[in-house]
């Protein structure tokens, strides 16, 4: 909907309530009654979300898709998951931070996929006020805290390749749950800020919303002048990423810059593992970037950017740290087929 048309429609439903409330009311019953109506119109009870696309056939084949990825995405993260914690290697902090990633892909995908995956079965697509608001919250909350938790993986990596004789005392137990902690409570602190700022906006006539609740479409249809609020949210965005960025940049940079003092089977190994986190790096990221850093506008693409950030990239999560990652095929070897395991130590 074009932003002066809702404008319109907002100053008509505010002037429409206040024409109403200035009614002569012949009792202090009636009265308490009107003003509590029209306290109950100042905002919205539902959303209603437009959708992926109004073609049956279509709707068919993407709830087909959504459940497939969405399913392979439960059973490949939970799969190492368990292996990770079930092997030794749950004590290593590199996967102590990868399982707590690997939970945050299971909550963060599941704060938006079931109800996509739904919608597509139903005519009439609508979310309530309430869950709008709690599905800002929490999506920006896993991932938020998604983004620190791949920053804590680089810090690791760097301890571990560039400063091997002192990576036990950098990356002691103390230390690694610090960097956990405060990866949550950063997402934390972005999901609440972000939730806040959605709280706060008035909302009366327009209330279709394009895909999904997210801070933006929510921009677009509140009735208010959001231009403050989106360069504010803007800024806010730019300075989370950009902070993180530096970090990974300058983790990486480091540690493909000490990679040539290493033997050739140490730079295969240490390679191996920081190409997964690279590729896993720049699929988060690069959907991430084109939605939140750029001027508060909707854009058709978003649709695609925002399913690949939220459904796509997380499904290829465990394919990527399991395909060249020898320690975590073994441990997933030894908890789910113990006896051939055992076998092949014997042989």
């Amino acid at each position: 909907m074009d932003w002066h048309m809702a404008e319109k429609h907002c100053l008509a439903s505010v002037h429409a309530d206040e024409t109403e409330s200035k009614q002569p009311c012949k009792s202090l019953g009636e009265r308490y009654t009107k003003s509590k109506y029209v306290k109950s119109q100042r905002n919205i009870s539902e959303f209603i979300l437009l959708g992926l696309s109004y073609n049956q056939n279509m709707q068919i084949f993407c709830f087909v898709l959504f459940l497939f990825c969405y399913v392979a995405l439960l059973a490949g993260n939970l799969l190492i998951l368990v292996s990770v914690r079930c092997s030794p290697l749950f004590h290593q902090p590199m996967y102590y931070f990868l399982s707590h990633l690997f939970t945050m892909d299971i909550c963060y995908t599941s704060t938006v996929t079931p109800k996509l995956i739904a919608d597509l079965l139903v005519e009439r697509k609508t979310i309530s006020y309430s869950n709008c608001m709690l599905w800002v919250f929490t999506m920006h909350f896993f991932g938020g805290t998604g983004f620190f938790i791949l920053t804590t993986v680089a810090f690791d990596r760097y301890a571990a390749i560039c400063k091997p004789l002192h990576y036990v005392i950098i990356m002691n137990q103390k230390r690694f749950n610090l960097l956990l902690l405060a990866a949550w409570a950063g997402g934390a602190v972005h999901g609440f800020l972000l939730f806040s700022t959605a709280f706060g906006l008035p909302f009366y006539g327009p209330n279709e919303i394009d895909h999904y609740c997210d801070i933006f479409p929510l921009l677009k249809v509140a009735c208010t002048d959001t231009y403050i609020t989106g360069v504010l949210v803007f800024a806010f965005s730019r300075m989370v990423s950009l902070v993180t960025f530096i970090v990974l940049f300058v983790s990486y940079g480091t540690i493909l810059f000490t990679l040539r003092n290493l033997s050739a089977q140490g730079r295969r190994k240490a390679l191996s593992t920081c190409w997964c986190h690279i590729t896993v790096v720049i699929l988060f990221f690069g959907p991430a970037i084109f939605i939140y850093l750029r001027p508060p506008t909707i854009f058709p693409e978003d649709k695609i950017f925002a399913l690949f950030h939220t459904i796509i990239a997380p499904m290829f999560n465990p394919l990527i740290y399991t395909l060249r990652n020898s320690e975590l095929k073994k441990a997933m070897r030894k908890v789910w087929s113990p006896s051939l395991f055992s076998k092949e130590t014997h042989s």
